[in-house]
């Protein structure tokens, strides 16, 4: 049954009363947007005590410690213009030591690839108010304190160093570092990408040992593109003779990163590595400390990510015991990494996987027994926020009462009491201090823009931080269209989610353009109750009916309906994409001779798969940086799903674009950046050649040495404006 969803409350008054501004590209996509974004509080970073925090503030020149219970200012950890003659003007980012009697602070910080970067970092002694360079030889990266705070492990130019504060010596502990051939201490660009990190080191809880990982990129083949002068990034070196950069980048089926994991030994200064045995060609995308002395969690999965494996490794005499194994039929979920933990009683750990067909939380002993599962439905979990050894609590969020919404729930390490913390229905995340004793939560719906409100444990409502009446006096200048929610059956009697956002003074008796917007990635959400003024708004502002639907693969409706795509990325997306604009297309208000798909990245490999596959239903398509044909995208992302193509060539070739150029219909925009290192601009290059010779006429922008992102100066403002015009003329 078709039903849809009128969301009422902030929206509905405004569209009745007297405004009459519009939203314009403008205030979209240039410095006048900030008077139209949620505000939200981030930056704190709560103490060791768990009633208090700190945050950067007044110019980035101080450090101010407040307390959670009352919100009131307690402290200065450090003033930097109370420092004379002090090297450092403001401060970018920070960590303490575990007495807290040191800061790690950074700043000049430069971007390597999306979470990677490297800076100027210095050691602040709050007891002799003295600040000191880390290290004077050039930019640092991943500097962590040992857990005694007496010494900072630190990587420069793929080497590992160990700066001893006690004595003001820095020393390195490997040397064999050297760029796109062997990386000490941090992932490489498919590592840090795909399994989301950019610290590949850990010191043991002792502060005896240095666990790292160590990638020998060597037989990896290099990609590259060149450089030009242009505008944003300037290379002024380049203005005549176009340079070029070279990474290594493994693409799917090819050859990976070897891994090893290594462990130095501060008092002897002895470096070994650990004997992990396996299948050829595996990952180690986590290494984690027990608590117990010399004992090293290794997480490793195999290449297909179908298994995974948790080690743990007897750093004394290298040997390492497989405690416990999770297979798939189709793949492991990179988010067991991350949510993997420890118990401080020695005997247990947490894992969050989907055994039983949805993800839950179990409870394991060190031996890799079941103890049991803690929580368990026909709903996902998709944050852990982590264990409380005092309340012997696990706080977690979940997707209990439909997929486009959130809560934060508590339950307790026997499962049988369990109660939600947050109260409003929407979308909802926390952020807890060290001990569990606060919360914050961030709520908001497709209605209400962010709220931020702090609780205690119990989940009772200490103050609100922040409740964004500043916006929200802002939006009532605005007539602005709600947001809508649906669902419908597609002809295989799959349900899928939507939204649509109508045009302004919307008449049910006319028929209008439309645009679908979607990503349609593995385990993404676009269809989600939350808040937000973007293009869609514009858009409803010229005439145009804008839709988003979430297409099988997509998450929080558990592994059957997430994993159905495995072997065949591209294909069951797209037939819904298909149906959805049938869909939109039988509702008397849809033209559907006018309907427009868009998208970015696997939303743009979405819109050139549906002008292909479509048959006419889909008049105009603008791609933004796709990917074209899977065997151009990395080893990590594309195996987990498709596996290699040396043993799923039909999956590859019958579900990328490149190969189905001689279905092209409707008109085609194709955008992308010269510099993206992550979808290539290969991937559009190939394919634009492949319409060539299919004799299909299609339209393309490219944007000069613009990554991934496509931002800079006035890049976002014409990228939009383009789009725009582009509907505008071809719609």
């Amino acid at each position: 049954m078709n039903r849809i969803l009128l969301l009422v409350g902030l929206l509905l008054p405004l569209t009745l009363s007297a405004q009459n501004k519009t939203i314009t590209l403008e205030e979209l996509n240039t410095r006048k947007s900030l008077a139209l974004r949620a505000k939200s509080v981030s930056g704190l970073e709560s103490m060791n005590d768990g009633i208090h925090y700190t945050t950067i503030e007044n110019n980035a020149s101080q450090i101010v410690k407040y307390a959670y219970a009352t919100g009131k200012q307690v402290g200065v950890l450090i003033d930097l213009n109370k420092i004379e003659d002090c090297p450092v003007k403001n401060i970018q980012g920070y960590a303490l030591n575990n007495d807290e009697s040191k800061i790690l602070l950074y700043n000049n910080r430069v971007s390597v690839y999306r979470r990677s970067f490297k800076a100027d970092y210095y050691v602040y002694d709050l007891k002799n108010k003295e600040i000191n360079p880390l290290f004077e030889g050039g930019k640092q990266q991943v500097a962590t304190f040992s857990p005694n705070g007496e010494m900072v492990a630190f990587v420069k130019d793929n080497n590992i160093y160990i700066s001893n504060l006690k004595f003001g010596t820095v020393a390195p502990i490997t040397s064999d570092g050297e760029k796109n051939k062997i990386l000490n201490g941090i992932p490489d660009w498919v590592y840090e990408e795909e399994f989301s990190y950019n610290q590949a080191m850990e010191w043991s809880p002792n502060s005896k040992e240095l666990a790292y990982v160590r990638f020998d990129e060597s037989e990896v083949k290099e990609f590259s593109f060149p450089l030009y002068q242009a505008s944003y990034p300037t290379n002024k070196e380049y203005a005549l003779y176009p340079g070029e950069y070279k990474f290594k980048y493994p693409k799917a089926g090819e050859a990976n990163s070897k891994v090893s994991v290594r462990v130095f030994n501060i008092k002897n200064r002895t470096t070994k590595t650990m004997n992990i045995k396996g299948e050829e060609g595996y990952y180690i995308p986590r290494i984690r400390w027990t608590h117990d002395e010399g004992m090293l969690g290794i997480l490793r999965m195999n290449r297909l990510q179908n298994q995974f494996d948790l080690l743990i490794a007897n750093t004394a005499s290298t040997l390492t015991k497989n405690i416990f194994t999770d297979r798939n039929e189709y793949f492991v979920e990179e988010t067991v990494l991350d949510n993997l933990t420890f118990l401080n009683d020695g005997k247990h750990f947490i894992y969050v996987g989907e055994m039983d067909g949805y993800s839950h939380i179990y409870l394991y002993t060190m031996a890799g027994l079941q103890v049991r599962q803690i929580t368990s439905g026909k709903w996902d979990v998709l944050e852990f926020y982590g264990y409380d050894t005092q309340k012997k609590m696990l706080y977690y969020q979940a997707a209990k009462h439909a997929p486009m919404q959130r809560e934060v729930y508590a339950v307790n390490l026997n499962g049988k009491k369990s109660y939600k913390l947050s109260e409003k229905v929407g979308f909802n995340e926390a952020e807890f201090s060290s001990n569990f004793k606060y919360f914050i939560n961030y709520y908001q719906n497709s209605t209400t823009p962010k709220q931020v409100t702090l609780h205690n444990q119990s989940g009772k409502l200490i103050r609100t931080l922040e409740n964004n009446a500043q916006l929200k006096a802002t939006l009532k200048e605005y007539r602005l269209s709600p947001k809508e929610f649906f669902t419908f059956k597609t002809s295989e009697g799959i349900e899928l989610n939507g939204w649509m956002i109508k045009p302004l003074d919307f008449d049910p008796n006319k028929k209008y353009p439309v645009l679908m917007t979607q990503y349609s990635g593995p385990n993404s959400q676009q269809v989600l109750d939350k808040w937000g003024i973007g293009w869609e708004q514009y858009l409803a502002a010229q005439g145009y009916l804008v839709a988003c639907v979430d297409p099988r693969g997509t998450g929080a409706r558990g592994e059957e309906f997430r994993k159905c795509t495995y072997m065949q990325l591209g294909k069951l997306e797209s037939d819904d994409q298909i149906e959805a604009a049938k869909y939109l297309g039988s509702l008397n208000y849809c033209d559907k001779e006018r309907i427009a798909i868009w998208g970015w990245s696997y939303g743009g490999f979405m819109s050139s798969s549906c002008l292909s596959k479509g048959k006419g239903i889909f008049k105009v398509g603008i791609a933004v940086a796709p990917v074209t044909n899977w065997r151009y995208y990395d080893t990590v992302y594309t195996e987990r799903y498709m596996r290699r193509p040396q043993e799923n060539a039909k999956g590859y070739d019958e579900n990328s674009p490149i190969n189905m150029t001689d279905n092209l219909s409707g008109r085609l925009l194709l955008i992308h950046g010269t510099a993206d290192d992550n979808v290539h601009f290969q991937n559009t290059l190939e394919y634009v050649d492949q319409l060539v010779q299919s004799g299909k006429q299609f339209d393309m922008f490219v944007y000069p040495n613009r990554n991934h992102s496509i931002f800079g100066g006035n890049t976002r403002m014409h990228l939009y404006q383009m789009m725009s015009d582009y509907l505008k003329r071809n719609l």
